[in-house]
């Protein structure tokens, strides 16, 4: 699954734990909260003032670190 932004955080966090150390480094702390279920991951990092390109970059970097 190429991470796009489009997902929710929760479904991405699901799918792969592996992500929830990329989206603390980058300042998105709320991976378990309740809006996490709905709000998308560009949403979440415009909410935060977090680079959204730079963040889903890491996050599919990461999942392909995990599937080496």
């Amino acid at each position: 699954m190429k991470i796009t932004g489009k997902q929710t955080i929760g479904e991405v966090v699901a799918k792969h734990p592996e992500t929830i150390e990329v989206f603390m480094s980058h300042g998105l702390h709320c991976v378990g909260c309740a809006v996490a279920q709905f709000e998308n991951i560009e949403q979440g990092a415009k909410a935060h003032g977090i680079d959204g390109k730079k963040l889903v970059a890491d996050l599919n970097k990461a999942i392909e670190e995990k599937n080496k």
